[in-house]
């Protein structure tokens, strides 16, 4: 009895042809790879809000006072120290070079890194 005869694309695939040589793939960067010396700067997310307690505090007075200040001076000036408070609370911890809550610097920090720290374009 002969052997089956099996079309030539059979015996190049068990025979193990159809596979490219093992070699590395071809990368051909169309920029050079090294990083830039500044990012692009990217909004930063809104934090929450803060003093909203107070301010609500704040309108009902007025709405029930006929919008008169002098009967709602209680309420306003604690809702001036709530700002004034959390807009302290906010450069401090600006000037501090933290991590953003996700665990990000922020795109102005980059960059100021970047500038200390600027890329070797060419070697001496």
């Amino acid at each position: 009895m002969a052997a089956p005869v099996y079309p030539a694309w059979v015996s190049r695939w068990v025979s193990g042809q159809w596979r490219q040589k093992k070699r590395p793939p071809v990368f051909r960067p169309t920029r050079p790879l090294v990083l830039a010396n500044k990012v692009a700067n990217r909004r930063e997310q809104a934090g929450e809000a803060t003093c909203i307690t107070e301010m609500s505090v704040m309108m009902a007075c007025w709405k029930q006072n006929d919008f008169n200040d002098t009967a709602c001076a209680e309420e306003i000036r604690m809702f001036y120290d709530c700002v004034a408070k959390a807009e302290k609370e906010r450069k401090d911890q600006n000037e501090e070079d933290t991590l953003s809550p996700r665990g990000n610097l922020s795109s102005s920090k980059v960059n100021k890194l970047l500038r200390r720290f600027p890329q070797i374009t060419r070697y001496v």
